[in-house]
């Protein structure tokens, strides 16, 4: 029985991971001095999303390119995050984010306006599958701070279901929309 379950797993896992958006950011030769002189290899950073909310980022180094390629896409896919959507299509507010001297700035924009990011943002929307939004990057352009920045902003994207459900109330009494404004001025006057 156990076995079964393990041939249905692995199935499914198969099916997801034919259905991931995998990007190359960049690939950079890189050497390691040693007793003889230098040893070459090649370092890669790889983006990998499902386009309905789930992105992650790795790196990996090797010798040949493929390999290299390879290890970084296995750190991304276990590295996703899965990032809220407002109607699948653009985040639900604007957000900022850090990483050294890598700072990125992320709005959420109109149906129609498309992805307006350059480089590793660019490849990090496409994958995560986020059609409008406007962002900025400012500081370090070095694509790995770049990365990492954009991935501290997206984690602190939040729904507005998750913040009722964390304040026990309505999604209409988050926004204000109700009688909750009403309310909120006599409350403060008594």
């Amino acid at each position: 029985m156990a076995r079964g379950d393990r041939d249905n797993r692995g199935g499914r896992d198969n099916r997801e991971e034919a259905e991931l958006i995998e990007k190359l950011v960049g690939i950079n030769r890189v050497a390691k001095v040693v007793k003889g002189g230098r040893r070459f290899g090649f370092a890669a950073l790889v983006i990998v999303g499902d386009g309905r909310g789930r992105v992650g980022h790795g790196a990996g180094k090797a010798r040949e390119v493929p390999e290299a390629i390879r290890k970084a896409t296995e750190q991304a896919k276990r590295s996703m995050i899965r990032v809220p959507l407002r109607e699948g299509r653009t985040l639900h507010h604007d957000t900022k984010g850090d990483y050294g001297a890598g700072h990125v700035v992320m709005r959420a924009a109109p149906a129609g306006t498309g992805i307006i990011a350059g480089g590793p943002m660019r490849a990090i929307f496409e994958s995560l599958g986020v059609q409008d939004v406007v962002a900025k990057s400012t500081g370090s352009s070095n694509p790995h701070n770049m990365i990492k920045a954009t991935f501290d902003a997206l984690q602190q994207v939040r729904s507005p279901r998750s913040i009722a459900a964390k304040r026990g109330k309505k999604v209409s009494e988050v926004f204000g929309r109700t009688g909750g404004d009403a309310e909120a001025p006599a409350a403060a006057q008594g």
